[in-house]
């Protein structure tokens, strides 16, 4: 980590403070001119940063138990410094740089943090490291600033100068992190986000009407959510570009940062300045895909060597909900994985006993829908619902929410099942899904079936709002228009036509 000197560091913990008094103003006022002695803070987005050579990302994301985690992806060895409450925390080393990805950086936030920023100081001579001593930083001190520290027998007024010019001297780049509120009232979810290019499977990545995340990210982030919730799927860019495509020429491809960033990170960046998220592990960030670097960069538990194959479920606890996240990336729907039916069994008997309301956030969704033969919706999770059986969700569960089906569907079923929404509509190339998802055919023999649901096309995401008696759900269309408005209250989920 950069360490700062202790005066130029207490100079900066006021510009701190009065930068974060206002985060979201400063955000829109990114280039201040400092005042005459004041040490000369340039409050920035990642993105700007990021330009500079140094960071390439930063967000803050919940894990395990509601543990708040800031994260930043850098170039060097060398981890930013964080500051949080204006004391400056060690952020450490989560993955070293590799042939492949970046260095990633890592920083737990206390809870009921209130203000936090990474910083990068501005220095035209590289500082000495935090133990090389007082002779070093002052040497290095006069060489950075031109000034030389007054000695023990200064008067007041001496001190008073130097400290003076030092802070007119001091530059440092503050990236302000978007923190939580323990009682979200505006959440935004979406998924399935990626630009796909595998075989003869092509986008035009270049195009918002055939790939429109970077534009839904923009649109989304005006909404200034409390939250942001990622179904998953986030890595599409599988193969390189045919030539001749023009669409996607010169893209990268693969498990690897410049994917990664171009896929994901570069287009979500004012979302991910604008509040913290909770990722779902998607079946495109399994093992044979994406996984290496989902679990590295997104991943709830410490980077391993190895690429586990499916983590256990995990609660982040919130005044009005406890949500569970589940990964069933390795849950495929037309067979059964007989090794994996056991686990997935025990996971979702183990929802019993989960805090209600419970929201699960699992990517493949249990009992969804798409167009069969005839246009008869069909649909259902072999996997998954071998696991179950008939025995059905448990009861704290209140609300299902996932992806994988690139569309939006609303679904209430007739037996004890939770209301279901997908939300896989925000990048990928769309699925074909009949408007009315009643009569929906399902695999296996868990005997659910669909009293009501239906499905709306187009390219979008959703912003839940909470009011009085449950939670408004405007569907978004890619231009930030609402397409739909949806009710979840009193278990169910009701779209009605406006029309």
């Amino acid at each position: 980590m950069h360490r700062i000197p202790t005066l130029i560091l207490a100079f900066l913990m006021f510009a701190l403070f009065a930068v974060q008094a206002d985060a979201a103003k400063a955000r829109h006022h990114p280039k201040r001119q400092p005042r005459e002695h004041a040490v000369q803070t340039t409050v920035v987005t990642a993105v700007e940063v990021a330009q500079e050579g140094s960071l390439r990302s930063a967000w803050v994301q919940y894990g395990p138990g509601g543990a708040l985690e800031a994260r930043a992806v850098v170039e060097g060895g060398a981890c930013p410094a964080i500051f949080v409450d204006l004391h400056d925390l060690a952020m450490e080393r989560r993955a070293s740089a590799d042939a492949k990805f970046p260095t990633l950086c890592t920083a737990v936030l206390p809870a009921g943090t209130k203000q936090a920023a990474i910083v990068f100081p501005l220095n035209r001579v590289p500082p000495p490291r935090a133990d090389a001593g007082e002779a070093a930083w002052d040497s290095w001190g006069k060489e950075e600033f031109g000034l030389s520290r007054p000695g023990p027998k200064s008067s007041g007024f001496e001190w008073l100068e130097w400290s003076n010019a030092l802070r007119a001297k001091a530059r440092f780049d503050i990236i302000p992190l978007a923190l939580p509120t323990p009682d979200p009232q505006r959440i935004l979810v979406l998924g399935d986000t990626g630009c796909r290019i595998k075989g003869k499977a092509l986008q035009d990545c270049s195009d918002p009407e055939k790939w429109p995340f970077p534009q839904i990210a923009a649109e989304a982030a005006k909404l200034k959510p409390d939250l942001v919730i990622h179904v998953g799927d986030y890595l599409y860019r599988e193969n390189a570009c045919p030539a001749g495509f023009a669409g996607c020429a010169g893209t990268p491809f693969g498990d690897n940062w410049p994917t990664w960033d171009a896929d994901f990170f570069a287009p979500a960046a004012p979302l991910l300045a604008t509040a913290p998220w909770v990722f779902v592990r998607g079946n495109h960030e399994d093992c044979d895909r994406a996984g290496p670097g989902w679990l590295r960069l997104l991943g709830p538990l410490p980077v391993d060597a190895s690429c586990a194959a499916h983590l256990a479920p995990y609660s982040v606890p919130l005044d009005a909900m406890n949500l569970v996240v589940m990964d069933n990336a390795d849950a495929p729907e037309t067979s059964i994985t007989p090794d994996m039916v056991p686990v997935y069994r025990q996971e979702f008997a183990s929802l019993a006993t989960a805090k209600a309301p419970t929201w699960l956030l699992l990517h493949r969704p249990v009992w969804a829908a798409i167009s069969g033969p005839l246009g008869i919706p069909i649909g259902g999770n072999q996997t998954l619902i071998e696991s179950i059986g008939t025995s059905g969700i448990p009861s704290p569960v209140a609300l299902m929410l996932a992806g994988h089906i690139h569309t939006f569907e609303a679904i209430n079923y007739a037996n004890h099942v939770p209301a279901q929404i997908v939300a896989g509509f925000s990048g990928d190339a769309l699925d074909s899904t009949p408007s009315d998802l009643k009569g929906t055919v399902f695999q296996g023999h868990s005997g659910v079936t669909v009293k009501d649901g239906l499905s709306l096309p187009g390219f979008g995401f959703l912003l839940m709002t909470k009011a009085a008696d449950g939670w408004q759900i405007d569907v978004y269309d890619v231009h930030g228009r609402i397409e739909r408005q949806c009710q979840f209250a009193s278990g169910r989920v009701d779209c009605p036509n406006s029309h």
